[in-house]
């Protein structure tokens, strides 16, 4: 599988080049590239070590008893016939969630040999972490990675002057129309390809669509199988029925009953909880937005989820991979859930990523008129409300009624349009969702 470059490199190079750097854990769902970007940028040292707990029990032999950093160091570096050294040495280890010891090690390496590279990285790490609250506060720095944003997928297609031509456009400045249009075309086919490293890398290597939803099958399969190691007490075939319902309610406000009529909602809720451990779903929680951080005012009992990414999602769903590339209107598929989806992924990859992203959107319930706003996002100290449409057109009503009701200095449509603006409302093309991290 060919390597394409990530943009949490630039993090791991000014991790590396701190003078005050602590151990490193990368975190995130399973298969998104954790291992390989830390492989990749090992490039950067004279020596690398990479110790996987899940392939070498030896490894976990030394983590026992003595955890003094020099000590262990020591051990490794005859268990595997290279140097450590400081400065010099990046030491990776992999799949930390199998050596518990190993974990509770890292604020040590802070402590007592800072000067070591020292990164973590595990599948299902969460639920390792889970059972260590304070393994290593204010001693362990976290990343967060993600499938791929649109702006690495476009990257990855050697369209690095596509993607500098984006990041410089805003609603005042539109792409030109012909690059809109290119940008539009790629946008399809990361809908369908998705942003998982492997079903990425499928599409680049052979260009074959129907090959990559081959590959995304296998990864939903991986990924199924997974459910057992959640939790004893939740089965994993009522995970997967969950998680089913989370695609199928994509967009909606989730409704327990649609997962299972005869579960309870603590059953659910706990499937729910382990899924978004696990990073396989993302929570949308509605939010008063009185006042920030948009966090204070929330209701759990109100929440949208979506699963992590849009291949998968595609492919759960069965959608026709000819109505999304044939079609400049996504309304028709899945009355589309689709782009909603796509837009909540965009905000949470561009986003900071050292720590993990919270999703926020708006309801109202009126005799009158409901109205909702499908996100909110945070510039400075104003809340900005986010109306997802599926096509070129449609109605602002419920991003008016917001702005009226909370006062909002602006709103923002994303949609299938070029950049644009309508007096106080601004237009993001959906492909164009990183911008709003760089707007005013």
């Amino acid at each position: 599988m060919s390597y394409y470059n990530r943009d949490i490199e630039k993090e791991l190079l000014r991790w590396k080049n701190d003078t005050d750097r602590q151990p490193l854990m990368i975190r995130g769902a399973r298969q998104v590239g954790k291992s390989s970007v830390v492989r990749y940028f090992s490039g950067q040292f004279s020596n690398f070590v990479e110790v996987n707990f899940e392939q070498d029990g030896n490894a976990k032999s030394v983590f026992e008893g003595n955890l003094r950093p020099h000590a262990i160091c020591e051990k490794l570096s005859v268990l595997y016939d290279k140097p450590i050294v400081a400065g010099k040495t990046l030491l990776f280890l992999d799949e930390i969630q199998s050596c518990i010891p190993a974990i509770s090690a890292l604020r040590f390496f802070y402590e007592q040999y800072p000067q070591l590279h020292v990164i973590a990285a595990g599948s299902l790490l969460e639920f390792a972490l889970a059972e260590l609250p304070s393994f290593g506060v204010g001693r362990v720095s976290s990343l967060y990675l993600y499938p791929f944003s649109y702006g690495e997928f476009i990257q990855a297609a050697d369209a690095k002057l596509l993607r500098n031509a984006l990041a410089e456009a805003n609603p005042q400045h539109p792409l030109e129309e012909s690059i809109h249009t290119k940008a539009l075309d790629l946008y399809k086919r990361f809908l369908i390809v998705g942003g998982m490293p492997m079903v990425v890398s499928s599409y680049f290597e052979g260009g074959d669509l129907l090959k990559c939803q081959r590959v995304i099958d296998n990864l939903i399969s991986a990924y199924e199988d997974d459910f057992s190691k959640y939790k004893k007490r939740v089965s994993p075939a009522f995970i997967r029925l969950v998680f089913r319902s989370v695609v199928e309610q994509n967009g909606q406000k989730f409704v327990y009953s649609k997962a299972m009529p005869d579960a309870n909602h603590i059953q659910v809720k706990e499937a729910l909880e382990l899924l978004t451990m696990a990073g396989m779903i993302l929570p949308i929680t509605h939010s008063s937005a009185n006042g920030i951080p948009l966090g204070a005012e929330t209701n759990p009992k109100m929440r949208k989820f979506i699963v992590f990414d849009s291949g998968i999602f595609q492919r759960i769903m069965g959608l026709k991979l000819a109505d999304i590339l044939l079609h400049n209107n996504f309304e028709s598929i899945n009355k589309g859930a689709l782009a909603e989806l796509n837009v909540g992924l965009e905000l949470v990859k561009s986003a900071a990523c050292y720590q993990r992203q919270s999703l926020y959107y708006w309801h109202r319930e009126a005799k009158s008129s409901n109205a909702e706003v499908d996100y909110l996002i945070q510039q400075d100290t104003a809340i900005i409300p986010i109306e997802v449409k599926s096509g070129t057109k449609g109605s602002m009503q419920s991003l008016n009624i917001f702005m009226d009701l909370k006062q909002s200095p602006k709103g923002i449509r994303i949609s299938l349009e070029n950049f644009a603006c309508y007096d106080n409302i601004e237009v993001y093309p959906l492909y164009a969702v990183s911008n709003l991290q760089n707007a005013e």
